[in-house]
C-alpha cells in the first residue's frame, strides 16, 4: 500500500468522506467498494469499535464504527451512513461513515505534517492533512485503522 503522505514522487487519487463534522480521506487504490449502512450482528467480546460483522456476498466482513476507532465517540448508524469497504494487504474490513464527499487528486508536496501536539496517538491514525478549500481533510493510515488481529481476509474478498 502507498503511503499517500510519504509518496514524493506523483499524485494519487483519494476519497474523502465525512465522519462528524471532520473530513477524512484514503487511497482510492484501497477501496474495495462504498455501501449503504447494513446493521451489523454483533460479536461477543469485541472492541468497542467493532461494530460487529456483515454477511457481503456469502463472506464474513467486520465492520467498524470509524468515529470510535479515533476515538470521536462511537456513532448511531442510520440508512444515511455509508459503509467503505478497504483491503489492506490480505485483510479486509467495512468503516462506518457518515457520509462521502469527494474524488480528489492528492499532490503529495500540498500534505502537511500532523503538528507534533504532545501525542503519537495522532500520527499513528492520520499520516497528514491536506489543505483544500478552505479546509483540512485528515489522510488516514489504513493499516492502523484496521488491525491485523481484527480482520481475516475471507477467500471470496480477498481475489
Amino acid at each position: 500500500m502507498i503511503n499517500i503522505a510519504r509518496n514524493t514522487t506523483r499524485a494519487s487519487e483519494v476519497i474523502s468522506f465525512c465522519v462528524g463534522e471532520q473530513e477524512f480521506c484514503v487511497d482510492i487504490m484501497s477501496v474495495r467498494e462504498i455501501r449503504g449502512w447494513t446493521p451489523a450482528m454483533p460479536m461477543p467480546q469485541a472492541p468497542s469499535y467493532l461494530l460487529g460483522v456483515i454477511d457481503l456476498r456469502g463472506a464474513v466482513l467486520p465492520i467498524l464504527d470509524l468515529s470510535e476507532r479515533l476515538g470521536l465517540g462511537s456513532s448511531k448508524p442510520t440508512k444515511n451512513n455509508v459503509i467503505i469497504v478497504v483491503q489492506i494487504g490480505s485483510l479486509v474490513a467495512g468503516l462506518l461513515v457518515d457520509g462521502m464527499r469527494d474524488i480528489l487528486t492528492l499532490v503529495p508536496d500540498t500534505v502537511q505534517a500532523v503538528p507534533d501536539i504532545g501525542t503519537d496517538d495522532v500520527r499513528r491514525f492520520v499520516s497528514g492533512l491536506l489543505p483544500m478549500e478552505g479546509r483540512l481533510i485528515s489522510v488516514i493510515e489504513l493499516d492502523q485503522i484496521v488491525p491485523r488481529e481484527a480482520t481475516a481476509a475471507p477467500e471470496s474478498l480477498a481475489a
